[in-house]
């Protein structure tokens, strides 16, 4: 691993990003863009498929192993390629504009169904909590986007600040959770655990798929690599050490568990901490993980339109979507591009449709995956003089195993839900076609 001294940033021109945000603010929104529900849920589905306690720990960890290696091929292009939008730019300056809108607008549209998709949990939970009972789910939803939205108007000092307080409550409540199960008397010694099926290649599967959905968001440091002081250095910083906090957040909770309950109890449960929690507190415990949630979701909403906002930005300020988008405040945060990102979720939110759209959109972050691991491969290839602050380890080696686990991972789920698999895939390749075309006719300026 290299990593090179950078040169002073350059002033910002007038309606630029600004680069305003530091190390603190990518180690929060890796840590934010990942801690959520899933590992409320995950745990039970693992639990199910390993043999014993000392398997589930070591899969937890393969799974902070498995986003590292991918973490190599996305540092190096966000070190070397800092520009806005993520996968959207690195993709673009790889293969082209047609290949960086299809990227760009599946990863805006993930986002924006996230949006939607969040704002309506983050109702369901505050309706249990008490709270805003009167209000329908879609009002509650809308309110909590439109929140969102005055946040990010208010500048990218602003939104940073919030996202840096949601983290840290987000990681301060799963280490009360962990703090709570170790204080707890261990309620069934390993000698009289009842035994557990023998681990399979498909118990592996179905392990580590849960496993790796429960990492997925690590890699939202990139989207802000313009807004970020010094990235060649500090994207490679947040992502090293937020993935090194969130693997060690996942294998404590799970071994806090473990503590507390057997793995069989674990497996029969669809939210394990929650029981971990009941066997411990009683009666208060659904208000504690009902608080987690609300905390856990409304942060996620909130990082999930800063990074979309982010992605819709760039691909206006290359011609792909209207330049009006493009248009960046004093405060540093494109307004018209914050809007249409609200409006969308909110609409989502508001209709229900955001369902089977979430079931189309592990399909799409595997895909831009695979596209991030070729991009690194081809840059490395056709553009071997570009300056590259950080320079991954044992290249090709990090990009190539990224690209076999993300195939197989892509193939996995393909053969298990086609419908949804194929035309999530298909979605974005007809857009790129009909872009194609508008480009064969009246050629955009990038």
């Amino acid at each position: 691993m290299v990593v090179q001294v950078e040169s002073p940033p350059s002033r910002p021109a007038a309606g630029d990003l600004l680069r305003v945000l530091g190390v603190g603010f990518g180690i929060a929104v890796v840590v934010g863009g990942v801690v959520g529900q899933g590992i409320m849920r995950a745990p039970g589905i693992v639990a199910g498929a390993l043999p014993s306690p000392a398997w589930i720990l070591l899969a937890w960890l393969a799974g902070g192993a498995i986003s590292l290696v991918d973490a190599f091929s996305l540092v190096e292009l966000g070190s070397s390629v800092p520009r806005a939008g993520g996968p959207y730019a690195f993709v673009t300056r790889a293969f082209g504009p047609i290949a960086g809108t299809i990227t760009g607008w599946s990863d805006w549209l993930n986002g924006v169904v996230g949006v939607g998709f969040m704002g309506v949990v983050f109702a369901e939970y505050t309706h249990r909590l008490g709270l805003l009972a009167r209000f329908p789910i879609g009002a509650v939803a809308a309110l909590l986007i439109a929140l969102t939205w005055l946040i990010n108007a208010l500048g990218t000092q602003a939104s940073g600040r919030s996202q840096h307080v949601g983290s840290a409550l987000k990681a301060l409540a799963l280490l009360i959770i962990v703090v709570l199960c170790f204080a707890a008397p261990r309620s069934v010694p390993a000698d009289l655990a009842p035994p557990h099926p023998t681990l399979t290649l498909a118990a592996i599967a179905i392990a580590m798929r849960a496993i790796l959905n429960t990492y997925a968001g690590w890699n939202t440091c990139v989207y802000f690599c313009e807004e970020v002081h010094a990235p060649g250095r500090n994207v490679a910083r947040s992502t090293f050490i937020g993935l090194g906090v969130i693997t060690s957040l996942y294998v404590l909770i799970n071994a806090g568990l473990l503590h507390v309950l057997s793995v069989d109890q674990i497996a029969g449960s669809k939210l394990p901490a929650a029981d971990a929690v009941s066997s411990i507190l009683g009666g208060a415990s659904g208000m504690v993980i009902t608080a987690f949630a609300v905390i856990s979701v409304a942060a996620i909403t909130n990082l999930s339109v800063m990074y979309a906002t982010r992605i819709a930005y760039g691909m206006a300020r290359d011609g792909v979507l209207p330049p009006v988008l493009a248009k960046v405040s004093k405060s540093g945060t494109p307004q018209a591009a914050l809007l249409v990102t609200v409006l969308a979720g909110a609409a989502l939110a508001s209709t229900g449709v955001y369902d089977r759209l979430i079931a189309m959109g592990a399909v799409l972050v595997i895909a831009i995956n695979i596209g991030v691991d070729l991009a690194a491969l081809t840059l490395r290839r056709t553009e071997p003089d570009l300056r590259r602050p950080y320079r991954m380890p044992v290249f090709p080696l990090p990009p190539l195993i990224g690209l076999a686990i993300n195939a197989a991972l892509l193939f996995a789920i393909v053969r298990e839900d086609p419908p949804h698999s194929l035309f999530a895939l298909a979605a974005p390749l007809a857009i790129g076609g009909v872009y194609w075309l508008l480009r064969t006719r009246s050629p955009v300026t990038a």
